[in-house]
């Protein structure tokens, strides 16, 4: 019985990758599920055609499905699943930096518009520090990767500082294109959750996760690539594509 206390709580954080105190249940209309051979990602639906994620979720056999909360669930229903026809990486990105981590997808057809499946607004000006601003994606309730996530979980989150973001993360050089959000500091307990994770304030979409060595469902400090500074790139691909 002792033996099997002791792995019990030995596998807790494991068994418990999620926090159930935080929103669950509830998609954003402009929150998109990347699946692929590989990982999912997280994408956002940025207009009818095109979606933003991170660079690093630039997947083998990629199927953007929109409208989803439990992709585990192969039954639900108002899910629309589509696939692409161009992956276009920030000019500027590196594997080797965190700096610039931005991918536009264009889909091979428009999605339709409905009350599940809907666009977010890019900004037109930066988010001021401590704007609070929900964080959305998937997480596994047990660690196993080998299937779907069925854990969809919003967190309301605020802005930080640059100096203290800096505090959470000494060895990562925080430029302007970058946002950091969490509390602070950061209780950087892992988890398993599906990357990319953007963040949108007040009905606004200022970031997308490019790095975290936490939780950020649990509010661990994460560094976000500020999407008001790639606006232009943002409207100009999607012109001339």
């Amino acid at each position: 019985m002792k033996f099997i206390l002791f792995w019990v709580i030995l596998n807790l954080p494991c068994a418990l990758a999620y926090d159930p105190n935080y929103i669950h249940d509830i998609t954003p209309p402009y929150l998109v599920y990347l699946k692929s051979d590989y990982l999912p990602c997280t994408g956002v639906l940025i207009h009818p055609l095109w979606v933003i994620t991170a660079s690093t979720c630039n997947l083998l056999n990629l199927k953007v499905v929109l409208g989803v909360t439990k992709p585990s669930n192969p039954t639900e229903e108002d899910v629309q699943v589509v696939g692409y026809s161009k992956m276009i990486n920030h000019p500027y990105f590196s594997i080797t930096s965190i700096e610039n981590n931005l991918m536009l997808i264009k889909l091979e057809r428009y999605i339709e518009v409905n009350d599940y499946v809907k666009l977010v607004s890019l900004p037109q000006e930066p988010p001021s520090e401590n704007t609070m601003c929900m964080v959305s994606t998937w997480a596994y309730n047990i660690c196993d990767i080998s299937k779907d996530p069925d854990s969809l979980q919003n967190v309301n989150i605020s802005v930080i500082s640059k100096t203290d973001c800096h505090n959470a993360y000494k060895s990562y050089d925080i430029t302007q294109s970058m946002l950091c959000l969490g509390i602070v500091p950061g209780r950087r307990r892992s988890c398993k959750e599906v990357s990319a994770a953007p963040a949108v304030c007040n009905g606004i979409l200022q970031g997308i996760l490019a790095f975290t060595d936490g939780c950020v469902l649990r509010a661990d400090v994460g560094i976000y690539t500020r999407i008001f500074n790639y606006v232009p790139w943002i409207e100009n691909t999607i012109q001339n594509n």
